[in-house]
């Protein structure tokens, strides 16, 4: 197997480092040190902190997007109905959670624009994902269902985060339900 490059190997630590212990608590130097490149190899990949934060929430959002979409649609395959994304979160709750990568970066960065830029749009990708599940399912008004079902989707994950409970899922669930009717 092939050792991870330089930019792979700061891009890796970075993101294990920003969402276990957050951005602002995660300095250059401890990612460095982690990643055992030269100060200069770190400098001449990413030219700030907010351009290796961007470089992680790109890859983040590209990976989570397609572990979600893959795992939402085998469970619609098998029970097509809105409730089962509560059962995809679920899944993601029980792994090494930290919350939601985006909400934690808008909350974290401050001024850092593309940041915000980025969290925005990844919550757009992820709302226009839900409206599609909501059309193929013929559910009346598919974007407001979608709206509604991000309400519930980004409430789910916050206060799972702050208490991680399976109750936390069942009331999603039941939630997603009632907007399929």
């Amino acid at each position: 197997m092939a050792t991870p490059s330089a930019r792979d190997r700061i891009l890796d630590t970075a993101a294990r480092l920003f969402y276990q212990e957050g951005y602002r608590a995660t300095g250059i130097d401890r990612i460095i040190a982690e990643s055992g490149v030269a100060k200069m190899s770190l400098y001449r990949h990413f030219a700030s902190k907010n351009a290796l934060i961007s470089a992680f929430l790109a890859r983040r959002h590209d990976e989570w997007m397609a572990w979600f979409r893959q795992d939402v649609e085998t469970r619609l395959a098998v029970r097509p109905h809105l409730d089962v994304i509560a059962d995809t979160l679920a899944e993601w709750f029980g792994r090494d959670f930290r919350g939601c990568a985006f909400i934690n970066v808008v909350a974290e960065a401050g001024g850092d624009t593309r940041a915000a830029e980025q969290a925005a749009a990844h919550k757009a990708e992820l709302e226009g994902f839900i409206a599609e599940i909501a059309t193929r399912l013929g559910l009346e008004q598919p974007q407001a269902v979608a709206g509604e079902a991000m309400l519930c989707i980004e409430g789910m994950i916050v206060r799972y985060q702050m208490r991680p409970d399976a109750a936390v899922v069942e009331a999603g669930r039941r939630l997603l339900g009632r907007l399929q009717g």
